[in-house]
C-alpha cells in the first residue's frame, strides 16, 4: 500500500451492527473490547446525529468493530478483519457519509473499501487504514483515512483520532467512555410552591421521584430558572454530554404516573389546610413507597389502580405543629431511618419548597419542621427528643424554618447530638445525584500552587488571599472574569457522595486560579464547641477522610453556638484547635470564622488563622478600600497576613477594584501559598477562647 499523506484527518467507517456476534468472537479478548459511549463535550462536534456508540470485540480470527450513529434515522456500520497489516475488502452498502452529513460527500454503494489494521501497542493502541471512493460535485475522488484508537491508562476511556488526505485545520477527536448508555427520564418542574395552590403537583412529583430513584437513578427534574439552586439545567446537560445519559422527557403528572406506577405501592392524602400534614405524608411515603396527593388527585390514583395508604384530611385540624409531629413520631419514628432525618424548613406559611424531600423519601426518613430555639419550649423539647433518637454522626438534611428560629439555633442543637447538618430544604434531585458516580477513572484534582516540601519565605509586605464561602457554585463562580485573580472556594465535602457528578462538573471547569478548600467544621455543617468533646475526634477524622477524596488540604471552621455573627463569641478554645491539628495531620492550614474572629495559632508551619475582614456586597468600594487600608496601617509588623472573606454576591471585578486601591506593597496570593507563607513567619498573636463555656 502506498505511503499516505501526514494530513489525513477524517473518520473511518467503523462499527455497530445489530446482528449478534458469532461464538468465535467471544474469545481472546483485548483491552479495548467492549461497549463504548461518546463523551460529547470532550469530542469533535457531530452534526445531525445525537451520539456515537461503539462495540469492539476481538476473536481468534480478527477484530470486529461496530458503530452506530444514533438519531431518529440511525446509521449502522460494521466490519471485521484480521489485525495483521494486510488489506481486506469491505463492501459499502449505504451512501451516507456520517461524519458531516451536511457536506456534499457521498459514499458509493456497491463499491468496496480497502481496509487494514495493526496494533501499535498490543491491545491498547490500534491503527486502521482505509481507502475508498466518494462522490462529490465534481465527480469521484479517493479518500484515504487513518484512525488511531488509544486506550487510557486506567482502561476507562477510548480516544479515536482521525486524519485523511484532505486538509482540515484540526484533527477529528472522539472520546468514548466504557459502558452502555444510561437511560433516564426528566421533567421540567413548574414554579408551584404555594400550599393552597399547585404545590400539590410538585409535591406529588417529588414523592414519585424519591420512590423511583430508591435503587436506581431514573427520574431527574429541571427546576425553574429562579429557583435557589440554578445548576439543574447545566447539570442535566453535563449528564448528557459528559456521562452519556439519554433522557426521555415526561410531559405531565399523569404521564409520569403511568410510566412509574409499577414502583408505587399506593397514595397518601394530605390536607392543604394543615401545612404540616404534608411532612407527615412525606414520612409515610418513604416507609410505604407511596405518592403524596391532595383530594382532587384521588380519581387519577384510582384510575391507575393504586390503593389508599393513609388519609390525613381533617386528622390534624386545630392541632399545633408540636402535636402533629408528636403524633407522627410516636407512630412512625421507630420505623424511620436512624442515619438520615429531614428538617423541612425554609419558607413558611403558605409557601413550601420541598426540594430535599425526594432524598428523604428514598431513604425512609422522618420529616419534621420544629423550632430549635430554646425559647420555644414545647417545640424545642420535641426537636431535642427527635434528634436525640438519631445515631451520632447521622445527617440532618434540609434547613431550619425562617419563621421559627435561627440558623445558629438549628446547627447548635444538631451539633449537641453529634449530628451533621446538610442544607438546604431546596436542594434538588438528591435521590438521583447521590446514585450517579463520576466518569469512571475520574479523580478529584485541586489546583495546588504550593509544592510539597517547598520553602516559602515571606517578604516584608502585606499578603492578602481572597476566599468565598457559602457554597461552591454561587455568586462569583458564574462571573466571566473568574480565573483572572486567585480565588478560594468553599466546598461542601458531603457532596463527594451526595452529588459527585456536580463536584466533577465544578472541578472540570475550575481554572488554575481557582483553589478549593473543605468546610464546614466537620463532615457537614457543625459547631465544634457544641459537639460533645468525646465525639469531636470522630467528627474531625471523618471530615479529613472526605477531604482526601476531594484533594483538599485546607479546612475551614465556624462556630455560632455562642451567639450571632457580630455580638456572639465565635472563637475556639485551645483543645478544639489542637484536635483539628491532630486529626487532620495533612492539612497545610485552617481558616476560622465568617465575620472576623480572633482565634490564631501555628504549629509546625501550619497556621490556624481567622478572617480579618468580611466584604459585605453593599459596602461601597471606597469605604471597603479605606477599611482595608486602616487594617493594614494598624497591623504594622511585616509580613502581615490578611485573610479576606468575600460575601458571594460580590463580583470579581468589584473585588479587583478594591484590591487595586490598596497600594504596591500588597500582594494577592493563592490560599495555599498564603498559608505556607503565614506558617513560615506567623506574625499574628496566638489566641484561644478561654476553656470556660
Amino acid at each position: 500500500m502506498k505511503k499516505r499523506s501526514s494530513k489525513w484527518r477524517y473518520l473511518c467507517c467503523l462499527l455497530l451492527m445489530t446482528v449478534p456476534f458469532c461464538n468465535s468472537w467471544g474469545q481472546n479478548s483485548s483491552a479495548i473490547d467492549g461497549v463504548w459511549q461518546l463523551i460529547p463535550d470532550e469530542s469533535t462536534a457531530i452534526s445531525y446525529y445525537n451520539t456515537i456508540s461503539l462495540n469492539i470485540e476481538q476473536g481468534l480470527s480478527g477484530i470486529k468493530i461496530v458503530q452506530k450513529w444514533e438519531s431518529s434515522h440511525s446509521k449502522v456500520d460494521s466490519f471485521n478483519i484480521r489485525v495483521d497489516g494486510g488489506q481486506y475488502q469491505v463492501p459499502v452498502n449505504n451512501r451516507v457519509w456520517p461524519y458531516q452529513v451536511f457536506m456534499g460527500i457521498s459514499l458509493i454503494p456497491g463499491t468496496n473499501k480497502e481496509v487494514s489494521a495493526k496494533w501499535l501497542d498490543q491491545n491498547k493502541t490500534l491503527q486502521i487504514e482505509e481507502t475508498y471512493p466518494v462522490l462529490i460535485s465534481q465527480g469521484r475522488v479517493t479518500m484515504h483515512a487513518v484512525s488511531i484508537y488509544s486506550l487510557s491508562d486506567d482502561g476507562e476511556k477510548l480516544t479515536l483520532n482521525v486524519q485523511n488526505n484532505f486538509f482540515r485545520p484540526q484533527n477529528l477527536t472522539y472520546v468514548f467512555r466504557r459502558g452502555t448508555q444510561q437511560a433516564a427520564y426528566y421533567m421540567e418542574l413548574n414554579d408551584h410552591w404555594t400550599v393552597n395552590g399547585l404545590l400539590s403537583e410538585n409535591a406529588f412529583l417529588i414523592s414519585l421521584q424519591g420512590i423511583v430513584n430508591t435503587h436506581k437513578p431514573m427520574l431527574y427534574f429541571k427546576y425553574p430558572q429562579d429557583y435557589d439552586y440554578k445548576f439543574t439545567g447545566k447539570l442535566f446537560d453535563y449528564y448528557k454530554d459528559h456521562l452519556g445519559y439519554s433522557f426521555t422527557k415526561i410531559g405531565d403528572i399523569s404521564q409520569a404516573l403511568q410510566l412509574f406506577k409499577g414502583s408505587v405501592k399506593g397514595y397518601i392524602v394530605w390536607d392543604k389546610s394543615v401545612r404540616s400534614s404534608l411532612n407527615v405524608a412525606f414520612t409515610v411515603a418513604g416507609l410505604d413507597k407511596a405518592v403524596v396527593v391532595t383530594s382532587d388527585m384521588i380519581p387519577m390514583m384510582k384510575a391507575a389502580g393504586l390503593k389508599e395508604i393513609a388519609d390525613f384530611r381533617n386528622k390534624f385540624r386545630d392541632k399545633t405543629d408540636a402535636q402533629v409531629y408528636q403524633w407522627a413520631f410516636d407512630k412512625y419514628g421507630n420505623e424511620c431511618n436512624k442515619k438520615y432525618i429531614v428538617w423541612m424548613g425554609g419558607e413558611s406559611g403558605n409557601m413550601m419548597q420541598p426540594g430535599i424531600a425526594d432524598f428523604g423519601i428514598s431513604k425512609g426518613c422522618f420529616f419534621a419542621d420544629l423550632s430549635t430555639d430554646p425559647k420555644d419550649t414545647i417545640e424545642y423539647k420535641l426537636a431535642d427528643r427527635i434528634l436525640g433518637h438519631m445515631k451520632p454522626l447521622s445527617m440532618v438534611m434540609g434547613w431550619h424554618d425562617y419563621a421559627k428560629d435561627l440558623e445558629r439555633n438549628y446547627v447548635t442543637l444538631a451539633s449537641h447530638h453529634g449530628l451533621r447538618v446538610e442544607g438546604l430544604n431546596t436542594f434538588p434531585n438528591l435521590s438521583f445525584t447521590s446514585r450517579t458516580p463520576p466518569l469512571p477513572g475520574f479523580k478529584f484534582s485541586n489546583h495546588h500552587q504550593a509544592v510539597p516540601g517547598g520553602i516559602y519565605k515571606p517578604e516584608k509586605k502585606v499578603y492578602i488571599t481572597c476566599v468565598q464561602t457559602d457554597g461552591l457554585g454561587l455568586g462569583a463562580w458564574n462571573d466571566s472574569t473568574r480565573g483572572s485573580i486567585p480565588y478560594a472556594w468553599e466546598v461542601t465535602i458531603n457532596w463527594s457522595w451526595m452529588c459527585p457528578v456536580l463536584l466533577e462538573y465544578y472541578y472540570q471547569h475550575a481554572t488554575n486560579n481557582d483553589f478549593f478548600f473543605g468546610s464546614l467544621s466537620g463532615p457537614g455543617y457543625m459547631y465544634p464547641k457544641a459537639v460533645p468533646p468525646k465525639l469531636l475526634p470522630s467528627v474531625i477524622s471523618l471530615a479529613d477522610s472526605l477531604c482526601k477524596i476531594l484533594d483538599l488540604n485546607v479546612f475551614e471552621t465556624m462556630d455560632y453556638s455562642q451567639g450571632s455573627t457580630v455580638l456572639g463569641n465565635t472563637d475556639l478554645p485551645e483543645y478544639i484547635v489542637n484536635d483539628y491539628y491532630k486529626y487532620m495531620p495533612d492539612m497545610i492550614g485552617f481558616l476560622n470564622g465568617y465575620s472576623p474572629s480572633q482565634t490564631f495559632s501555628s504549629k509546625n508551619g501550619r497556621p490556624f488563622i481567622s478572617y480579618d475582614y468580611y466584604l459585605d456586597e453593599k459596602r461601597p468600594v471606597k469605604d471597603a478600600v479605606a477599611d482595608l487600608k486602616e487594617l493594614i496601617n494598624m497591623n504594622k509588623t511585616r509580613p502581615y497576613f490578611l485573610l479576606f472573606h468575600i460575601r458571594e454576591w460580590n463580583s470579581i471585578d468589584r473585588v479587583k477594584e478594591i484590591l487595586s486601591g490598596l497600594g504596591s506593597d500588597v500582594e494577592v496570593v493563592p490560599l495555599d501559598i498564603f498559608l505556607k507563607l503565614a506558617g513560615n513567619d506567623p506574625t499574628f498573636q496566638t489566641y484561644f477562647l478561654s476553656n470556660e463555656k
